[in-house]
């Protein structure tokens, strides 16, 4: 097999044996890299030292990823444009924060009957956030209810 020093220098093709001697007389470990190549390559280090690395460059780099979450708003036909106009306050305040918004309109009873005013809300707070986002989901009737997904437009 061909082996690889701890100082990443060429110790050539070795037996077995001599490499477990090599490893064992610097007080490391023998590691197998690429057991497909032909030989085999195997690297003399310190083997917790190196996972102990690896899971650092993991964590450090869980630490820089941003997770999106969905945030949902809901309203009924009825709520007034006062109240939409608070709820796109909210809306917009989850967009700057990087989230995507999900927008439902309940529809209870008779008002199932007049889902034009469902969607003209939609419509509404779809043209109020048109500056800081865009409609992912246009509006969708989904059981007793209409939902549109907003998210934050992308940064130049």
């Amino acid at each position: 097999m061909r082996v690889i020093g701890a100082d990443n220098e060429q110790l050539g093709i070795l037996t077995l044996q001599e490499a477990l001697a090599k490893a064992e007389s610097q007080q490391l470990d023998l590691v197998e890299v690429s057991p497909t190549a032909v030989p085999p390559v195997c690297r003399i280090m310190d083997y917790g030292k190196f996972k102990y690395q690896q899971n650092k460059k993991l964590q450090e780099a869980k630490k820089k990823q941003t997770q999106v979450l969905l945030k949902e708003i809901k309203l009924r036909p009825k709520t007034d444009d006062h109240d939409i106009l608070t709820k796109v306050k909210h809306i917009r305040r989850f967009l700057e924060e990087g989230n995507k918004a999900k927008v439902t309109v309940v529809f209870r009873g008779r008002e199932i009957t007049h889902m034009e005013i469902g969607l003209a809300a939609l419509e509404k707070m779809a043209s109020e956030l048109q500056d800081i986002g865009i409609v992912e989901v246009r509006p969708k009737m989904e059981g007793r209810g209409m939902y549109m997904i907003i998210a934050p437009k992308p940064k130049k």
